[in-house]
């Protein structure tokens, strides 16, 4: 199947949605000129993408209950994945910090794949994967600077 004939991305999961990416941004350009408060700018980025993980994931969740184009066994499949991204998250912030940003970003990349195979058997806004792909490589870009900067300065 295909995107869903859409209008432009709403004006409010525009803002929602790139807003979300402002503490990614702002943490991991803190961390490198805070010494101080680097540990705390690191945990609270780790924290923040953890997050972030376990909120697209459930919204594999929501798409099992609302879709109404799904087979049993797709839909079963959308709510058994839906919480991965939550134990991955859970896992990011017990691991080092530069780990517990690899990790993020790993779980990151993995559901938006998964976000592109669900688009192969169902329908979403024609917005939806462009944006979720543009803030993935933006949370992503930014853990992966902090956790470099974490590694490269200990």
């Amino acid at each position: 199947m295909s995107a869903l004939p859409s209008t432009s991305l709403p004006k409010y999961v525009r803002l929602l949605g790139y807003g979300g990416v402002l503490p990614f941004i702002f943490l991991a350009l803190l961390i490198p000129f805070s010494l101080d408060h680097r540990a705390l700018f690191a945990m609270a980025l780790v924290n923040y993408g953890a997050v972030i993980l376990s909120f697209v994931g459930a919204l594999h969740w929501g798409f099992a209950m609302t879709m109404q184009d799904l087979s049993a066994e797709q839909g079963r499949g959308r709510f058994i994945w839906s919480v991965v991204p939550a134990l991955v998250a859970w896992i990011a912030t017990l691991l080092p910090m530069p780990w517990g940003c690899l990790l993020l970003v790993i779980g990151l990349v993995v559901h938006l794949r998964q976000d592109r195979q669900l688009l192969r058997v169902s329908r979403l806004p024609a917005w939806y994967l462009p944006m979720r792909l543009r803030l993935t490589f933006v949370a992503s870009a930014c853990l992966l600077f902090a956790a470099m900067v974490e590694a490269l300065g200990s």
